[in-house]
C-alpha cells in the first residue's frame, strides 16, 4: 500500500517489472475535497484558468457553462500531438502510476474516479500508447499525456497484451467505462511532470544497474591486467571524505579479495602505479555514484508531487503556479547522463588497456598468433564509437529552451527530452560493459590455472556461459549481443551488490 505522497523508489522500480499499485485507505477523502471545492468556485464568475477558460496564450477566453465539458475533451483531441515510436511498457506503466498518485494528493480537483480508473488501467495491464516525442517540459508533459488520457475516454489507443487496440476496445476488454470528464478533470491528466519523471526514473534504475556492473568489469580488468588493488585501500579513501568514492573502494577490494592473481604478483612486480582506469576506478566511479544518488532524491520527490495547475489548497483557494515546470528533472537527468558517459568512458580505457600488449602484459588483442587473428581488436573499436555516441548525447539538454504557446510559455525545460535520451545512453553502456567483460574474461584465460576472486570467477563463468574463449577469430557480435542481455539482467550488478 503506498500513501499518495509517500512512494520510495523501491516501491516504484517494483511497479514498473509489473508490481501493483494500491493507495492506502482513505485517499478518496482529499481528492473529494478537492472536486467539491472546485465545484463550489464555478457559481463564482471569476475565471478559473483551464476551467472556464482557454489554455496557454487563450486564457483570456471565457468558455461558458455549457461548454465547460467539451472544453476538457478538445483539451485532450487537440493535445494529442505526440510523434515517434511508443514509449516502452514499463515507462507507460510509471507514468500511469505517477499521475495516479499526484492525482491522489488530493491538489488537482479531480474527482476519485478518475484516479480509479488510472489504477483500473494499470491493474489490468492495459497501457496507453504514447508516442515518446512531442514534449518540452513546460507546462508539462501535455502531449504525450494527452495520448493517456484519450484511452480513459474512449479514443486514443492502448497495448493490451500483445495488441495495441482502439481506446474504447480496450476498455471494454477489461471491463471499464469510458470517463466522461469533469471540469479541470481533462487539464489535470495532461498537465503535470509524469512522463518526464518516468522517462528519468527508469534511466535511473537502469543506471543504477550499470554502476554496479562497471564496478564488477573494472575488478576484473584489473586483474586480467595484473594491477594492484592498493589504490582502493580504505585509507586513501577516508582522507577524501567523498561518500561515493569510499563505497566504491569498498566494492572494488570485496570483489578482488581473495584473488590468487592478486598474490602471485604481489611481490617483485617491477610496475609501481597502474594507469589512471584501473587506479582511479573509486574516484570516478564515486563520483557517478554520487550523481546518481543526487538524481534519485530529486526524482523521488518529483514522483510524489503535485505538478499540475491550477491548484486547489487546503482552504479550497485556487491559486495558479507553475510547478509543472519540469527544471528539477531535467536537471537530473543532465546529471545522469554525465554518469552513464564517464562509466563507458574510462571501460572503454580499459578495454584499450587490456588489449595493448605494452600496457597489460597480454597477448595483443588477446589472442595468440595475432595477425593471423584479430582478436577483440574492432571490439574496441566499437567501445570507442559508443563512447563517442555517448559524450555528444550528454551534452546538456537543460540549457536549451524554444519559447511555445505564442510565448506564454517562454521558458521551458526540456526535461523529457533529457530523460528520454537516457535510454539510449543505457543501452550504449551495456555494449560497452559487455565487451570490457567478454576482454577481462579473455585476459584471465592468460593467468590459468590461476584463479581470480569468488565473485570474479562468477563473473567469468556467466561470459563462459554464453560466449566461448577466443582461440581463433569468429563473430565477434553474437558475444556481445549475448553479454550485453546478462548485462541488462543484472546478472554481474548483483555480484557488486553481493559485494557490499
Amino acid at each position: 500500500m503506498i500513501t499518495p505522497g509517500g512512494a520510495t523508489l523501491a516501491q516504484l522500480r517494483a511497479v514498473t517489472e509489473g508490481a501493483a499499485l494500491a493507495l492506502a485507505e482513505g485517499w478518496q477523502a482529499p481528492v473529494q475535497r478537492g472536486a467539491d471545492a472546485l465545484a463550489a468556485r464555478l457559481s463564482d464568475p471569476a475565471p478559473i484558468y483551464g476551467v472556464n477558460t482557454g489554455f496557454g496564450k487563450l486564457a483570456s477566453t471565457r468558455i461558458p457553462a455549457d461548454g465547460l465539458a467539451q472544453l476538457q475533451l478538445n483539451l485532450l483531441r487537440s493535445h494529442a500531438a505526440s510523434v515517434g515510436a511508443f514509449l516502452p511498457r514499463p515507462v507507460v506503466r510509471l507514468v500511469l502510476a505517477l499521475k495516479a498518485l499526484s492525482l491522489a494528493r488530493g491538489a488537482s480537483g479531480v474527482r476519485p474516479v478518475v484516479v480509479e480508473a488510472l489504477l483500473a488501467l494499470l491493474a489490468a495491464d492495459c497501457l496507453p500508447a504514447i508516442p515518446a516525442k512531442g514534449s518540452v517540459g513546460a507546462s508539462g508533459d501535455l502531449a504525450p499525456l494527452a495520448h493517456l488520457a484519450l484511452v480513459l475516454v474512449g479514443e486514443g489507443e492502448a497495448f493490451l497484451g500483445e495488441a495495441v487496440l482502439p481506446g474504447a476496445e480496450a476498455l471494454g476488454c477489461i471491463g471499464l467505462a469510458p470517463l466522461v470528464l469533469g471540469p479541470k478533470e481533462g487539464l489535470a491528466l495532461l498537465n503535470g511532470t509524469q512522463v518526464s519523471t518516468a522517462l528519468a526514473l527508469a534511466a535511473l534504475f537502469s543506471a543504477e544497474t550499470l554502476l554496479r556492473t562497471a564496478l564488477v568489469a573494472g575488478a576484473m580488468s584489473v586483474d586480467a591486467a595484473r594491477g594492484s588493488d592498493t589504490p582502493f585501500d580504505a585509507r586513501i579513501h577516508a582522507l577524501r571524505g567523498q561518500p561515493g568514492q569510499i563505497r566504491a573502494a569498498a566494492a572494488l577490494r570485496d570483489l578482488l579479495a581473495g584473488s590468487a592473481i592478486r598474490e602471485s604478483h604481489r611481490t617483485g612486480d617491477p610496475r609501481v602505479q597502474d594507469p589512471y582506469s584501473l587506479r582511479c576506478q573509486p574516484q570516478v566511479a564515486g563520483a557517478c555514484l554520487d550523481l546518481l544518488d543526487g538524481a534519485a532524491q530529486v526524482l523521488e520527490r518529483e514522483a510524489n508531487a503535485v505538478t499540475d495547475n491550477p491548484l486547489v489548497v487546503e482552504d479550497g483557494e485556487i491559486l495558479s503556479g507553475g510547478n509543472f515546470h519540469a527544471a528539477p528533472v531535467a536537471f537530473a537527468a543532465d546529471t545522469m547522463a554525465l554518469a552513464l558517459a564517464e562509466l563507458g568512458s574510462i571501460s572503454e580505457r580499459r578495454v584499450a588497456l587490456l588489449t595493448d600488449p605494452v600496457l597489460s602484459g597480454l597477448p595483443a588483442f588477446l589472442v595468440r598468433e595475432g595477425g593471423l587473428n584479430s582478436g577483440f581488436m574492432i571490439a574496441q573499436v566499437t567501445a570507442a564509437a559508443l563512447v563517442a555516441e555517448n559524450r555528444a548525447l550528454a551534452t546538456p539538454r537543460s540549457t536549451d529552451s524554444l519559447p511555445t504557446s505564442a510565448n506564454q510559455e517562454d521558458h521551458v525545460s526540456m526535461a523529457t527530452g533529457a530523460a528520454l535520451r537516457l535510454h539510449e545512453m543505457a543501452e550504449n553502456l551495456a555494449a560497452i560493459l559487455a565487451i570490457e567483460l567478454l576482454a577481462g574474461a579473455q585476459g584471465l584465460e592468460f593467468h590459468r590455472p590461476l584463479q581470480s576472486s569468488a565473485p570474479i570467477e562468477r563473473a567469468s563463468s556467466l561470459v563462459r556461459g554464453v560466449a566461448a574463449a577466443w582461440d581463433v577469430d569468429r563473430a565477434m557480435a553474437p558475444d556481445i549481443a549475448a553479454v550485453t542481455a546478462l548485462v541488462e539482467r543484472g546478472r554481474f550488478a548483483a555480484l557488486a551488490a553481493a559485494a557490499g
